[in-house]
């Protein structure tokens, strides 16, 4: 496979990742989702399980330039929270806002 084929490859991926995602979300995503849907928070819109870059976020609101990221089980330990100070480095240092809890 030539770059160019792995690199028009990598949208398709993310999101069938970011779908997969969606359809396995945790019981703490789903609840935070049936209050952030269908602009019921200021009138703001939400996508979740959303790619931005190489990542893709729990969150996001495009007009407010918003991130929100709930922290499972998965982000423990020290590769987990390098991991996500990276990505959170990156997210900022591209203009987006993050809220992690």
């Amino acid at each position: 496979m030539k770059d160019s084929d792995s690199d028009a490859a990598a949208p398709v991926l993310m999101r069938d990742r970011a779908r997969a995602l969606r359809a396995t979300q945790t019981e703490v995503e789903r609840k935070l989702w049936q209050r952030l849907r269908n602009r019921q928070l200021n009138a703001a819109k939400f996508r979740r399980q959303h790619s931005i870059g190489g990542y893709i976020v729990d969150f996001f609101c495009l007009d407010a330039r918003l991130v929100i990221e709930l922290d499972g089980s998965q982000h423990g330990g020290e590769c987990g929270r390098k991991a996500d100070e990276l990505r959170t480095e990156y997210l900022e240092r591209n203009g987006y806002r993050v809220l992690r809890f």
